[in-house]
C-alpha cells in the first residue's frame, strides 16, 4: 500500500521573522512590472483625456453656392474631387486639395435633385425641376467653348434621384416610377412601378450590382432587380424614409433615413425586423451614406448635425456641428475613409476629419508606435466608468441638447404606460413588441 504525505515547508510561505505575515512571491524578471496593470489604466485614462483635448474634427468650409446645396457626388476615380449640385440649378466642381472651386455649370431651371459620376470618372449626369437628364464632361471646356452638356433627355414627369450602375453604361432615375436607361438611348429600357408615390432615392447595389433599392413618399423601400420585370419586395414604415445606402462591404445590408429621427439597417433578405435601429437624432433623418470600410456610417438631420454611427451599434460615437452650420441636407463619405462632406442649407460645404482626433500630415514612426499603443490600451479598458464617461462625453448645442432630454422622457412614459397596461390588462391581451418591430408596418413581396 502506498502512502502520500502532504508537507509543507513554513519558510516558503512565512516571513523570517517568524509572525503570520505571509510571503509574497515575486517574480525578479525585469520585463515584468508588479504594478503593470494599474499603470496601464494610468495611461488609458491619459490617452482618453488627451483624445477629447485634440479632437478637432472641422477642416474647411467649401464657400461659393448662391443657394443652398442639395445633393452632392463623389467622383469614382480621383479623391480629391467632388461635385455639388444646389437650389438654383447651379452644379460646382471641387478640388479637396486646394479647396477651391475648378468649375461651374448652370445646368437646370430650378432645384438639382440629383448628381452622380459615371463608374470610370470621364462625365457625370444631373436631373433637375426641368425634367431633364443631362450628362456633362468631367473635364472644363475649352477657355473660348461654351459649357454645353454632352448629352439630354427630356422627361415626363420631374426625376428627384438619380445613381449609376457600378460597372456598365447604365444608371437609374426616379420620380413618379424607377426607370433603368441605357447611356446610348433616348427612352428607358425598363420601368418599376408598385402603386407608389414620388419616389424621393434611388441606389445601386456596389455588390450585387444588378440589385437596387428606392425610397417613396408613401413610407415604402422598394427593392428591385434589374434583370426581372416586376419589383422584388418592399417594407413599409410607419413614417417616410428620405433615403437609402447600401453597405459596400455585405451585398444585403442597406441602411435608411428616416422622418421618425431613427436610422434602420436592414438585412434583405429578412425585412420583418431591422438588424439594427440607430438613435440619437432628434430631428428628421435626410441622407445617409456608408464608409468604405462598410463598419460605420454617417447621417445628415434636420437638426443641424451630423453623427457617426457604428454600423452595428444603436447610438453614434461622434457627432459634428457648428453655430452656423443649418439644416444638413446630404453627405458623403470621402473614397480613402478619412473625411466627410456635408452640404448644408447655408450655402456650405463643409469637410470634417472622420476621426476627430486624428493627425494630419506625415507621422514618424515613433508617432504611429505611440498612437498604436494608446489606442489599444482605450479599448482594454473602455468598459471602465471612468474612461467610459470621458470618452463619450459631447458638448451639444442647447437645442438639442433640451429635445434629447425631451425625447428620452417621452419615451419613458410610452413604456411605463404600457407596462401599466400589461399589468392591468387580461394576460396575453397586450402583447410586447420589440422596439426593433414597432416602426414596421408590414412587408409585401
Amino acid at each position: 500500500m502506498k502512502v502520500k504525505m502532504l508537507c509543507r515547508n513554513p519558510d516558503d510561505y512565512v516571513r523570517e521573522t517568524k509572525i503570520d505575515i505571509q510571503r509574497v512571491p515575486r517574480n525578479y524578471d525585469p520585463a515584468l512590472h508588479p504594478f503593470e496593470v494599474p499603470r496601464e489604466y494610468t495611461r488609458a485614462l491619459n490617452a482618453t483625456k488627451l483624445e477629447r483635448v485634440f479632437a478637432k474634427p472641422f477642416v474647411a468650409s467649401l464657400d461659393g453656392h448662391r443657394d443652398g446645396v442639395h445633393c452632392m457626388a463623389k467622383h469614382f476615380t480621383s479623391l480629391s474631387t467632388i461635385i455639388s449640385g444646389a437650389c438654383n440649378g447651379e452644379i460646382k466642381v471641387w478640388n479637396l486639395m486646394k479647396r477651391e472651386c475648378i468649375r461651374t455649370v448652370q445646368a437646370h431651371t430650378g432645384f438639382v435633385r440629383g448628381i452622380c459620376s459615371r463608374f470610370c470618372g470621364t462625365s457625370f449626369f444631373t436631373v433637375g425641376d426641368d425634367k431633364t437628364i443631362k450628362q456633362w464632361k468631367m473635364e472644363s471646356p475649352a477657355f473660348n467653348e461654351e459649357e454645353e452638356p454632352m448629352h439630354m433627355i427630356l422627361g415626363k414627369t420631374v426625376y428627384t434621384g438619380i445613381d449609376h450602375h457600378w460597372k456598365d453604361g447604365v444608371f437609374a432615375t426616379c420620380g413618379q416610377q424607377v426607370d433603368i436607361w441605357d447611356e446610348q438611348r433616348t427612352s428607358p429600357i425598363r420601368s418599376f412601378t408598385w402603386s407608389v408615390d414620388s419616389i424621393s432615392s434611388v441606389k445601386f447595389n456596389p455588390i450585387e450590382t444588378h440589385l437596387l433599392a428606392s425610397c417613396a413618399s408613401d413610407r415604402n423601400i422598394v427593392l428591385y432587380d434589374m434583370r426581372q420585370a416586376a419589383p422584388l419586395k418592399k417594407v413599409i414604415m410607419d413614417l417616410r424614409t428620405n433615403a437609402v445606402c447600401w453597405n459596400p462591404l455585405e451585398a444585403f445590408i442597406f441602411t435608411g433615413a428616416n422622418e421618425d429621427y431613427n436610422l434602420y439597417t436592414f438585412d434583405m433578405r429578412y425585412l420583418d425586423t431591422p438588424l439594427m435601429v440607430h438613435r440619437d437624432h432628434v430631428s428628421a433623418v435626410l441622407d445617409v451614406d456608408y464608409s468604405p470600410t462598410g463598419t460605420e456610417f454617417v447621417s445628415a438631420s434636420f437638426d443641424k448635425s451630423i453623427r457617426i454611427f457604428p454600423a452595428d451599434k444603436g447610438h453614434s460615437r461622434e457627432v459634428y456641428h457648428t453655430k452656423r452650420m443649418q439644416h444638413v441636407m446630404c453627405v458623403k463619405w470621402s473614397a480613402d475613409s478619412k473625411y466627410i462632406l456635408c452640404g448644408s442649407d447655408e450655402m456650405n460645404i463643409r469637410l470634417w476629419k472622420a476621426n476627430a482626433s486624428e493627425k494630419l500630415g506625415v507621422l514618424m514612426p515613433r508617432e504611429k508606435a505611440a498612437m498604436n499603443y494608446n489606442q489599444k490600451l482605450k479599448e482594454k479598458f473602455q468598459h471602465h466608468p471612468q474612461i467610459k464617461r470621458i470618452a463619450r462625453h459631447r458638448h451639444l448645442p442647447k437645442l438639442i441638447y433640451s429635445q434629447s432630454k425631451e425625447l428620452r422622457i417621452m419615451r419613458e412614459a410610452q413604456r411605463r404606460k404600457e407596462l401599466n397596461r400589461r399589468k392591468h390588462s387580461k394576460p396575453g391581451s397586450v402583447p410586447f413588441v420589440t422596439e426593433r418591430k414597432k416602426h414596421i408596418v408590414a412587408v409585401v413581396k
